[in-house]
Protein backbone atom coordinates (compact mmCIF):
# COMPACT_ATOMS: atom_id res chain seq x y z
CA UNK A 1 0.00 0.00 0.00
CA UNK A 2 1.43 3.46 -1.34
CA UNK A 3 1.24 6.29 1.84
CA UNK A 4 0.21 9.45 0.67
CA UNK A 5 2.45 12.38 2.22
CA UNK A 6 2.00 16.53 2.20
CA UNK A 7 4.13 18.13 -0.34
CA UNK A 8 7.09 20.11 1.88
CA UNK A 9 5.53 23.17 0.49
CA UNK A 10 2.24 23.14 2.39
CA UNK A 11 3.78 21.99 5.26
CA UNK A 12 6.02 24.98 5.32
CA UNK A 13 3.36 27.16 4.19
CA UNK A 14 1.57 25.91 7.40
CA UNK A 15 4.84 26.51 9.51
CA UNK A 16 5.30 29.93 8.70
CA UNK A 17 1.44 31.21 9.07
CA UNK A 18 1.57 30.28 12.79
CA UNK A 19 4.98 31.43 13.14
CA UNK A 20 4.39 34.43 15.37
CA UNK A 21 6.28 37.53 15.17
CA UNK A 22 9.99 38.37 16.19
CA UNK A 23 9.78 40.68 18.97
CA UNK A 24 13.12 43.10 19.10
CA UNK A 25 14.02 44.09 22.84
CA UNK A 26 14.93 47.85 21.29
CA UNK A 27 13.07 50.01 19.28
CA UNK A 28 14.42 52.24 16.31
CA UNK A 29 14.55 55.34 18.50
CA UNK A 30 16.74 53.21 21.16
CA UNK A 31 19.70 52.37 18.19
CA UNK A 32 18.86 55.84 17.47
CA UNK A 33 19.97 57.18 20.88
CA UNK A 34 22.43 54.74 21.09
CA UNK A 35 24.42 56.09 17.99
CA UNK A 36 23.89 59.71 19.04
CA UNK A 37 25.60 58.82 22.57
CA UNK A 38 28.30 56.93 20.27
CA UNK A 39 28.97 60.53 18.30
CA UNK A 40 29.04 62.23 21.76
CA UNK A 41 31.56 60.37 23.63
CA UNK A 42 33.44 59.80 20.16
CA UNK A 43 33.13 63.90 20.42
CA UNK A 44 34.34 64.15 23.84
CA UNK A 45 37.05 62.48 22.95
CA UNK A 46 38.21 64.81 20.40
CA UNK A 47 38.20 67.36 22.93
CA UNK A 48 40.18 65.61 24.73
CA UNK A 49 42.86 65.23 22.36
CA UNK A 50 42.41 69.04 22.09
CA UNK A 51 45.88 71.12 21.63
CA UNK A 52 49.20 70.60 23.18
CA UNK A 53 48.55 72.53 25.84
CA UNK A 54 47.84 69.78 28.67
CA UNK A 55 46.07 71.94 31.43
CA UNK A 56 43.70 73.79 29.07
CA UNK A 57 40.08 73.68 30.85
CA UNK A 58 38.90 72.12 27.28
CA UNK A 59 40.89 68.68 28.29
CA UNK A 60 40.40 69.08 32.05
CA UNK A 61 37.00 69.84 32.37
CA UNK A 62 34.77 70.12 29.73
CA UNK A 63 35.74 67.08 27.64
CA UNK A 64 34.92 64.70 30.47
CA UNK A 65 31.83 65.99 30.93
CA UNK A 66 30.70 65.46 27.27
CA UNK A 67 32.15 61.88 27.63
CA UNK A 68 29.69 61.43 30.69
CA UNK A 69 27.17 62.93 29.50
CA UNK A 70 27.56 60.41 26.29
CA UNK A 71 27.49 57.77 28.63
CA UNK A 72 24.58 59.21 29.93
CA UNK A 73 22.56 59.13 26.50
CA UNK A 74 23.46 55.27 26.38
CA UNK A 75 22.57 54.13 29.55
CA UNK A 76 19.13 56.19 28.89
CA UNK A 77 18.95 54.75 25.23
CA UNK A 78 19.76 51.01 27.13
CA UNK A 79 16.82 51.52 29.24
CA UNK A 80 14.43 53.35 27.43
CA UNK A 81 11.56 50.81 27.10
CA UNK A 82 9.19 50.76 23.83
CA UNK A 83 5.95 52.33 23.41
CA UNK A 84 2.97 50.60 24.07
CA UNK A 85 1.11 49.76 20.97
CA UNK A 86 -2.79 49.72 21.87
Amino acid sequence: MAKTTQPAAKTAAKTSANATPVKFIFDKSNYTWFIISIAVVAFGFVLMSGTTDIYSTTKIVIAPIVVLGGFGIGFYAILKKKPEAE
